[in-house]
């Protein structure tokens, strides 16, 4: 074979590989219903929804097929484009634009950041985790904290417990990150003006979202979720950003 030769099927293996839109290799027969959808990811994203779906769908994230009788269809490679998708809102806050522009470099060949998709054959691999339930001594055993500091962080309202005495699922995280701080003195007593901060823009984002979610139209909740993740992140950035200037101008 020439050098020219290699070189031109060397071209086309890329072509052939970046015909296919992301994700490669899974089976794009569209045999699941939304139902089959919403079961497949429930575990992991609490908050998913038909009305969710629509509004990815509006938005040109996902495209199931649609039966003659007019029923939505989608196959495991759109479950796993919509894992991606409610993945980067929820883990990076990102708006859909740019979700929607790393897909289609994804769908052109770039590589996909993270783990590789978990559906293989049409079988959901399900994560036992998501569908935890957390409670004081089980968020003390999964993060090794001792009981009685997990105990001084809900006392001091850092951690809030629900009926049963559940915690949600960022309880783990807020308790690595306060036993973090404990290290350098920063006590859960010291902290609850920045919960209590962080609960006022909570409130500011809801007076926000309000008027959208208040409506009764499908579109207009998903639209709701979807603007709070988004100006949550902003609100976020912003505290940080103000925080890092603060402590690099301290003599």
């Amino acid at each position: 074979m020439t050098g020219s030769s290699a070189r031109v099927d060397g071209a086309a293996a890329r072509l052939d590989a970046t015909t296919e839109p992301w994700p490669r290799g899974i089976s794009r027969q569209a045999t699941m219903r939304i139902s089959d959808v919403l079961a497949a990811l429930g575990p992991e994203f609490g908050s998913i929804s038909h009305s969710k779906l629509r509004f990815l769908e509006e938005q040109g994230l996902i495209h199931p097929v649609r039966t003659p009788a007019g029923y939505r269809q989608y196959s495991p490679a759109d479950v796993e484009r919509l894992r991606f998708v409610l993945t980067e809102q929820r883990d990076s806050y990102l708006p859909l634009k740019v979700i929607k522009e790393r897909l289609a470099a994804m769908d052109a060949g770039e590589p996909a950041p993270g783990p590789s998709p978990r559906l293989a054959g049409g079988t959901a691999v399900v994560d036992d985790g998501a569908r935890r339930v957390w409670t004081a001594e089980s968020v003390a055993e999964a993060t090794g904290a001792d009981p009685a500091f997990v105990a001084d962080l809900l006392q001091a309202g850092l951690l809030r417990s629900g009926p049963g005495g559940r915690l949600d699922a960022g309880a783990p995280d807020v308790v690595r990150l306060a036993a973090q701080l404990a290290e350098h003195g920063i006590e859960p007593r010291h902290l609850r003006t920045l919960r209590a901060s962080a609960d006022r823009q909570v409130d500011l984002v809801d007076q926000l979202v309000a008027p959208r979610r208040h409506q009764q139209t499908a579109s207009a909740q998903a639209q709701a979720a979807t603007l709070a993740a988004e100006v949550g992140e902003l609100l976020a950035r912003l505290h940080a950003t103000w925080l890092r200037r603060g402590v690099e101008s301290l003599p």
